[in-house]
């Protein structure tokens, strides 16, 4: 069957970012080549590095020392020397304090805020809790005010030593041009979220479908640093994916593909808070089994109970035998393995990674959920798709965040955006 672990955090490893070979048709100038993969590596010797990219040793002296010259890699010793002879031998790695980026998580009852050096290395980060209620642009700059105050109090810095910013945001985000057509969080639509960051803080911004940031946390810095091919779905406030394919994020032409929670499951079926109807999140998200839970606890049904201690009792009663709470779940699970399935049958990854809090309700991983989906595809005879499960709580989100603004600096750092 499925192959199904639970991991509750990140992991620490040496270096970060992607660790497959770069593609032939990779277009970015090969002083990047060489930078990130020392990156990614955590340190490499330039042996290492003329081997990984194919490139003579002449190539990447002379690569190595205008990096080092440029203040974005150094010289460390790599092992002790033998019998005390000999100079000892070294290996590159980058230089932390070179830059400093920040990534930030902006969701309905928390945002969460890191930052993070040129290595990846996490410096400081902080959370701040937030009104579930849609604001206006400027109500949602005020409260990443308070956050960047936060984050920069932690890590004793201040804002000018911050060269780039990747804001995670759930709804539809170009992330070429910063705007943000519809999000769940915002009053307004078309908001161009990175010009009014910049305009208000001074630090260019980089804004992503916060989905889209989760899969760079598994890609720069977990499971996805040395697959090809993987997806991640998020179940929480809402239903969200990220793809990536030749170890590369793909977004869309338009910065909105991949919008699983909007696929139609049931034509003319529950309202989404999108404003459609039969949306894939109007069954599973936060909002979707609150509003169930409203009914099948019907004692609770009047009450003032915020919608997150509804899912909590809902849970609870699931696990001791309630008919009716666990039957939702239970809904909600096939309606889950529909939507993976499709995941599955158009792309056909070598992973399925779900995460999200939501994931902490085993009914939505069970074994019965993962062989319906099994049944909705046509994989008969071939090895299924693996499933795992990732509990990132939302700092997680704002490394991956971090990882965002760590790419585009990059491009503008040491060459042409991709």
């Amino acid at each position: 069957m499925y192959d199904v672990t639970e991991t509750k955090q990140v992991t620490a490893q040496d270096g970060c970012g992607p660790m497959l070979p770069a593609l032939e048709t990779d277009t970015r100038p090969l002083r990047q080549q060489v930078f990130e993969h020392v990156r990614a590596a955590g340190r490499a010797a330039r042996a290492d590095v003329t081997r990984a990219l194919a490139i003579s040793a002449g190539s990447a002296t002379t690569i190595t020392a205008d990096l080092i010259a440029a203040g974005l890699l150094q010289e460390v010793e790599d092992a002790p020397r033998e019998s005390g002879r000999g100079r000892p031998p070294v290996a590159l790695e980058v230089v932390p304090e070179a830059r400093y980026v920040i990534g930030i998580k902006l969701s309905d009852g928390k945002h969460s805020i890191m930052l993070a050096d040129f290595a990846g290395h996490a410096v400081a980060e902080a959370t701040l809790g937030s009104s579930v209620n849609r604001k206006t642009t400027a109500e949602l700059m005020d409260e990443i005010a308070l956050l960047l105050d936060a984050v920069l109090a932690n890590a004793k810095m201040e804002a000018h030593q911050i060269s780039a910013v990747g804001i995670g945001v759930s709804g539809i985000a170009d992330y070429q041009t910063g705007v943000v057509a519809w999000s769940p969080m915002l009053l307004e639509r078309d908001v161009d979220l990175a010009a009014a960051f910049q305009d208000r803080f001074g630090i260019p911004a980089h804004i992503d479908n916060d989905a889209n940031v989760l899969t760079l946390a598994e890609l720069w810095f977990g499971t996805g640093r040395t697959m090809k091919d993987f997806a991640v779905v998020t179940i929480e406030n809402g239903v969200g994916m990220g793809l990536v394919l030749n170890n590369r994020l793909y977004r869309g032409s338009r910065g909105m593909g991949l919008e699983l929670g909007h696929t139609k499951v049931h034509l003319d079926g529950a309202l989404c808070r999108c404003g459609q109807r039969g949306c894939l999140e109007a069954y599973l998200a936060d909002y979707a089994l609150a509003r169930e839970a409203a009914t099948a606890l019907n004692h609770l049904a009047n009450a003032d109970i915020a919608p997150q201690s509804m899912l909590e009792t809902l849970y609870a009663q699931a696990k001791s035998g309630n008919l009716p709470a666990r039957t939702i779940f239970k809904r909600a699970a096939r309606y889950l393995s529909v939507g993976l399935s499709n995941v599955v049958q158009l792309f056909d990854p070598d992973l399925i990674i779900l995460s999200g809090e939501r994931m902490r309700y085993d009914y939505l991983y069970a074994e019965d959920m993962l062989a319906e989906m099994q049944s909705l595809t046509l994989s008969e005879g071939r090895a299924p798709c693996r499933v795992e499960i990732h509990g990132w709580d939302n700092l997680v989100w704002a490394r991956g965040a971090t990882a965002l603004a760590l790419s585009a600096l990059t491009d503008t750092v040491l060459g042409d955006a991709r």
